[in-house]
Parts: C-alpha cells; sequence; structure tokens
C-alpha cells in the first residue's frame, strides 16, 4: 500500500476516534479532556495503534482513562466501519503520548540553561574585543 493512502488512513481513523469520544458514555473518558494526537494503522488494517494525551491529568488516572478507552473500543470501532469504508475495521491499542510533558521539560531546562539577560544587554565598543 502506498506511504501517502496509509497517511490519509490514519489521518481518517484520527479523526473518526476523536469525533466519537464525544458521544462515550463511561465516566472514566467522559469526564477528562482526552486528545488523540495520531494514529497509526498496520500495512494490512488489522492493527490500529492510537496514541492520546490528556489535559492536566495525574500520571495515576492515565491507567484509569486507558482502561475507559478499551472498554470503548467496540463503539470506536463501529464508528469507524460506519464512516470509514474499509475492507477490515482495525482492533483498536490505545498508548499514551508524553510528548507534550516531555516539550515542557525541555522547555523548562533550556530556560534554566539560558544566558542571563544582564549578559546579553552588556555591549561592547566597536574596537573592543571581549578577549583582549
Amino acid at each position: 500500500m502506498p506511504k501517502y493512502r496509509r497517511a490519509r488512513i490514519n489521518d481518517e481513523v484520527s479523526r473518526v476516534i476523536a469525533e466519537a469520544l464525544r458521544n462515550v458514555k463511561d465516566p472514566r473518558v467522559k469526564n477528562e479532556m482526552i486528545t488523540i494526537t495520531s494514529c497509526d494503522v498496520s500495512g494490512d488494517l488489522k492493527f490500529a495503534k492510537v496514541y492520546f494525551s490528556v489535559y492536566g491529568a495525574k500520571p495515576e488516572n492515565i491507567k484509569e482513562i486507558k482502561k475507559g478507552l478499551y472498554s470503548a473500543a467496540g463503539f470506536l470501532r463501529h464508528a469507524i466501519a460506519e464512516q470509514i469504508n474499509l475492507r477490515i475495521t482495525p482492533e483498536l491499542n490505545f498508548e499514551y503520548d508524553n510528548a507534550m510533558e516531555r516539550g515542557a521539560n525541555i522547555s523548562e531546562l533550556l530556560k534554566k540553561t539560558a544566558i542571563p539577560e544582564t549578559l546579553e544587554s552588556d555591549s561592547f565598543e566597536d574596537n573592543e574585543t571581549p578577549f583582549q
């Protein structure tokens, strides 16, 4: 299968799951702000790995949210089958995506190592070099 077709399927599956999550009645899923960050459908379309992130969730709640997503997998597969014309509706596997937290951590580390503004504002005259 060409890469561009698989990329389109990944995007479409992500979109359908994100829309269907609004209608899930499981309180573990319904009460959280879950974002589908990406989806990776296998080449034979039998499996799909769905990456999600949760806004403001504590690490101990993520396992419960994941259990809620697995319990809603049948509903989500049904939504995929209704909206996307695929020969096989993929089985869904959910993986927590902590890229936002890693990005925030890297940003904080970069801020800590940044040059203080007082050193940045010091300017040297045109004839002077700092290492004379």
